[in-house]
């Protein structure tokens, strides 16, 4: 069973990301918060697997929370809910440590299918996020186009390590890519580690942005 808690400042949407999650027998809804500060404490006490955040409460709360929800229960993934255009709050957001980026007009299904994700150690977020984050680190960065740089990039791994990538774009788990691949999940640790090495990233969204850029996942 998988354990998540939410919050947003508006009780509509709890109601249905709420009704969304429960249809699914899998999944136990095990504490709403209408605020950064309310969230918090709810995850100290009820240590869920997975947080569900809005990233733009008032006052940017949804943003804030995310180091301190680590920190009141540092075994809890955090998934932000947001809406295109907020790429700026996603880099910061990615910093913080998020596991991934959930569409509030997105599919219900997305929304099962990411939390589950995260809860079991991936990164997950949908292809349009993907190019729109992806878009956004390059203004940052100053870079070229996305897709010959993260092609380019990813040339430097093996093939054994690509396959993982590709996955792990996938929003699979380590154990997950272990099962897919028929590799001891160990080994597939090490690639993840390898891999984050030599593409100069330090979590899996970063890792599963690039790898929608360089075309290993397919959509």
């Amino acid at each position: 069973m998988i354990r998540v808690v939410l919050a947003d400042d508006e009780a509509l949407i709890r109601a249905g990301v709420r009704t969304i999650l429960t249809a699914d027998p899998g999944i136990e809804v095990a504490g709403e918060a209408r605020d950064a500060e309310e969230l918090v404490e709810l995850a100290g006490r009820e240590r869920p697997d997975v947080a569900l955040v809005d990233i733009q409460m008032p006052g940017g709360g949804g943003l804030d929370a995310v180091r301190e929800v680590r920190r009141a229960s540092p075994g809890t993934a955090v998934a932000m809910l947001t809406t295109f255009g907020r790429e700026e709050y996603m880099v910061r957001a990615l910093s913080d440590g998020a596991n991934g980026f959930l569409l509030k007009a997105g599919d219900p299904r997305e929304l099962i299918a990411g939390v589950k994700a995260v809860a079991a150690g991936g990164a997950f977020l949908s292809p349009e996020m993907a190019r729109g984050l992806a878009g956004r680190l390059r203004e940052e960065d100053g870079g070229p186009d996305p897709r010959a740089a993260a092609a380019a990039r990813a040339e430097a791994l093996s093939p054994r390590e690509r396959e993982v990538l590709a996955l792990l774009g996938q929003g699979l788990s380590n154990a997950e890519i272990a099962r897919r691949l028929h590799l001891v999940e160990d080994t597939v640790k090490t690639h993840v580690s390898s891999a984050f090495t030599r593409l100069g990233v330090s979590n899996r969204v970063q890792a599963a942005v690039l790898a929608y850029e360089a075309g290993l996942v397919r959509t």
